[in-house]
């Protein structure tokens, strides 16, 4: 997994360290720069992939903007040359970049300064190595030097986890299928495209080979008796409603037999979240580290906090190493965080008087954990003892 993430000079962040864990949770007010931190993780990711334009921002989830959006620029200080990201794996190996992305004349992809990749043992690629070749300033070195290097390499598993990043934002249009996704992938795409055949795939391939797993995520679902797929989804769709080739097909268990099943356009939207999730924590051929921005969209408290109690164990299950950072408002969701696990972190984002988006690790401490005997954390963040509230 990766370890830490180093970023500085992206947008609001000034200089920031992350440690991260499987389980990250980030909380705060709007606009303290919670996505900010995820989506420079993406830019690493495009960056690992060879190319940093736009089309690789998009396919990543990373919200494309003009050059001078990118970079910090504080009343208190310069604007920063380059941006630099870098990210540091649990056996390691380490990715380091910094580029150029001048203000005044912009360019169609973005500059490589200077690259590194070290597998913690040998160089593999070394700043050095671009001001020794006539390189394509555009172009990342360490994705060609990559491909010769070992699959159990520690750099080669962490340039795996960086270039398959993507952040998901799902919305209930395109959950329902009534609109596209402009970024479909697999499983699902990056606004919930793909729902109906990222599920058929999913149960076909997890949930049928375990049924303890199948009643896990379907226990999240009271009303729900079962749940498939269909192409022939006519007698249940008015012929108004945009479709998809593949229909989810919900049995509800308080309905009369004859009239019980309801498609994704019908069902709760809850219900549609929580598969979404559960698809991108176990489904083989999702992203080995992926975020999810605001994860607490239209559930009720009570489900998130179930919900968040399930993400672990999840991401465990799924055997692949699997690192999930979500971003939330709803206090609920902190109640269903096990903070003595120490593969979840919580950590609080807020802006300091320069504006600098900063973030601070909430560990179980003596006092937190007394406090917690009297009040669940969604009470104490509402309290103010965890940080993170707007400064309204």
């Amino acid at each position: 997994m990766i370890r830490t993430i180093q970023i500085d000079g992206f947008k609001s962040i000034a200089t920031m360290q992350l440690p991260l864990g499987r389980l990250n949770c980030f909380i705060g007010a709007n606009g303290v720069g919670k996505t900010n931190i995820l989506e420079a993780i993406g830019v690493l990711g495009a960056a690992a992939n060879g190319k940093v334009d736009d089309e690789a921002l998009l396919r990543r989830g990373v919200r494309p903007g003009v050059p001078r959006l990118y970079k910090t620029s504080f009343e208190s200080g310069k604007v920063p040359v380059h941006i630099g990201i870098k990210a540091e794996s649990d056996q390691g190996a380490t990715y380091r970049v910094s580029l150029l992305n001048p203000l005044e004349s912009p360019e169609p992809a973005w500059s490589f300064k200077t690259e590194r990749l070290y597998d913690g043992h040998d160089e593999i690629v070394s700043d050095g190595v671009r001001n020794k070749r006539n390189l394509t300033p555009t172009a990342g070195l360490a994705a060609l030097k990559v491909v010769e290097v070992p699959e159990r390499n520690p750099a080669f598993e962490l340039m795996q986890y960086l270039q398959n990043f993507a952040i998901y934002s799902p919305n209930t249009p395109t959950l329902r299928g009534m609109v596209g996704d402009p970024q479909s992938r697999s499983p699902v795409g990056l606004a919930g495209g793909r729902l109906a055949e990222g599920f058929a795939e999913f149960r076909k391939v997890v949930l049928d080979r375990d049924e303890a797993l199948l009643d896990d995520v379907f226990g999240l679902l009271d009303w729900v008796a079962d749940i498939q797929t269909t192409a022939a989804a006519g007698s249940l769709l008015s012929p108004s409603v945009a479709r998809t080739k593949e229909v989810l097909k919900f049995a509800d268990r308080f309905m009369k037999k004859s009239r019980n099943t309801l498609t994704a356009y019908d069902a709760s939207e809850g219900a549609l979240y929580v598969l979404y999730c559960a698809i991108l924590c176990l489904a083989p051929n999702a992203p080995r580290m992926l975020a999810i921005d605001n994860l607490d969209q239209a559930l009720n408290p009570r489900l998130v906090s179930r919900l968040t109690e399930r993400l672990s164990a999840w991401l465990r299950k799924s055997g692949s190493g699997r690192q999930l950072l979500f971003t939330a408002h709803n206090p609920a969701v902190l109640d269903g965080l096990d903070l003595s696990d120490e593969t979840v972190r919580l950590f609080a984002v807020e802006r300091n008087s320069e504006g600098h988006t900063c973030v601070r690790s909430i560990e179980p401490s003596a006092e937190l954990l007394r406090l917690n005997e009297t009040y669940p954390l969604s009470r104490l963040w509402l309290m103010g003892n965890l940080g993170a509230v707007p400064n309204v």
